[in-house]
């Protein structure tokens, strides 16, 4: 197992069988890194010993049924990276690529958006055109929310660290980054920024929209029914993760 990439902390798991096939997972859970690679090291590593690699699904259920207290973050990312691996194996075993080993590709492509941010809509609008300058059909927009100071999301704001991150926005340190926030400005001025980008840009731009778990449900609704209008191609994240009925 490998945490690596400090400002990322990517968790990598690698199994290694009996043959020396080996087969590689991701186990990244972002802000909990540490707390998946001690569940893979202390639960998990000892169970795998002496299994079938290519009992993919026994194992699956093995390590989701043996913990009492099932599910949640750590329990899945950690299992998933089994699941993975034990994947990779496999194909390398049949010597073909995992997807047709799953029945194979369906598709040429897969749609790619861009993130684009401003704190402004000047700033926004230079971040779209630079997104479809290199190629990107869909753009994600991200936008900083007047009397806020800094917005998760929002790459060109300025964050407490003073680095800028132009994939993930989120502040860095030892501590979670703490913000104010204000759910009736944001959900007062986001449907002024899709109107303002539908202006500039058109209406044929596949446009996205994270709302970064901010909602209840009924500000959710709310919210998509506001920006009915500008034809969003969805809108993600409106609700905790861990309300499953919002």
């Amino acid at each position: 197992m490998f945490v690596t990439s400090p400002s990322r902390n990517f968790v990598t798991l690698k199994i290694t069988t009996d043959e020396g096939i080996t087969g590689i997972g991701d186990a990244t859970l972002n802000g909990r890194e540490l707390a998946v690679a001690a569940y893979l090291k202390e639960h998990v590593a000892q169970l795998l010993i002496g299994k079938d690699p290519h009992m993919i699904e026994d194992t699956w259920q093995f390590l989701y049924r043996s913990s009492y207290w099932r599910r949640g973050p750590v329990t899945m990312a950690s299992i998933a990276a089994v699941d993975m691996a034990l994947w990779d194996i496999k194909g390398k075993v049949a010597n073909l690529p995992v997807y047709q080993l799953l029945g194979g590709a369906s598709r040429r492509g897969l749609r790619a958006y861009g993130h684009a941010s401003g704190t402004d809509l000047p700033s926004l609008f230079d971040s779209i055109r630079h997104h479809l300058e290199l190629g990107y059909k869909s753009i994600r927009v991200q936008t900083a929310i007047p009397g806020i100071k800094a917005v998760y999301g929002v790459a060109a704001q300025a964050q407490a660290s003073g680095e800028r991150y132009d994939y993930e926005p989120a502040g860095r340190g030892a501590f979670p980054q703490e913000e104010d926030w204000d759910t009736r400005a944001y959900l007062k001025h986001l449907p002024t920024v899709f109107e303002a980008v539908r202006n500039e840009f058109g209406p044929d731009i596949p446009l996205l929209h994270d709302g970064h778990h901010r909602m209840t449900p009924i500000q959710a609704a709310k919210l998509g029914k506001a920006l009915e209008p500008y034809d969003l191609f969805w809108l993600e994240d409106c609700t905790p993760a861990e309300n499953q009925e919002g």
